[in-house]
């Protein structure tokens, strides 16, 4: 009967989701409701160029895994909620998301452009504290939502989807250490 419980309580261990975590003194819970579905909060990792850290974000979604290219091929709901940790102007920030999805568009680059623009076009400028919030949902697209100012519009296509979510945790992320916390692996 112990070996059993035991047994069961490992099991439950492993098994379970992330927890709420804090990152840079964020706070990611363990789920987001996003039409009407509870999203698993996968993994947080921070966005650090050169010596700075720029953003934290934490990855949810329906089906928590390890694999980036399960969590990018799945055509199901998922969201990177970005918290700014400093102040960006709406030129770097397009610029850094534009460099990271051309990077990860290989050949589909030329057809994903016009949406590329509509995407950067509605980024703006961004100080500490501030969120960006990205969120696929099949059928509608990749919303991108400010929480402060900014349009809140709606990229059309799981191509520019892929492409986007591939930034932070596809072959070709804009940081690896990111990649590996919001994968879970940290």
């Amino acid at each position: 009967m112990k070996a059993t419980l035991t047994a069961v309580a490992l099991t439950l261990l492993f098994a379970a989701p992330a927890l709420a975590k804090e990152v840079q003194g964020v706070k990611y819970p363990d789920t987001a409701t996003v039409e009407g579905k509870e999203l698993k909060l996968n993994g947080v990792g921070v966005r650090t160029k050169f010596v700075f850290k720029v953003y934290t974000a934490g990855l949810y979604v329906e089906n928590p895994s390890e694999d980036g290219a399960q969590i990018i091929n799945a055509d199901a709901i998922k969201r990177v909620r970005m918290y700014m940790l400093r102040d960006l102007d709406k030129k770097t920030i397009s610029e850094a998301m534009a460099e990271g999805f051309k990077k990860n568009a290989g050949s589909k680059m030329a057809e994903l452009q016009p949406k590329l623009d509509t995407f950067t076009s509605a980024l703006t400028d961004v100080k500490k504290g501030d969120e960006i919030i990205l969120t696929y949902v099949p059928g509608q697209g990749t919303r991108v939502q400010s929480a402060k100012g900014g349009q809140q519009i709606t990229v059309e296509g799981k191509d520019f989807s892929d492409a986007l979510f591939s930034i932070f945790v596809g072959k070709s992320p804009v940081d690896d250490g990111m990649k590996k916390g919001m994968l879970g692996k940290d």
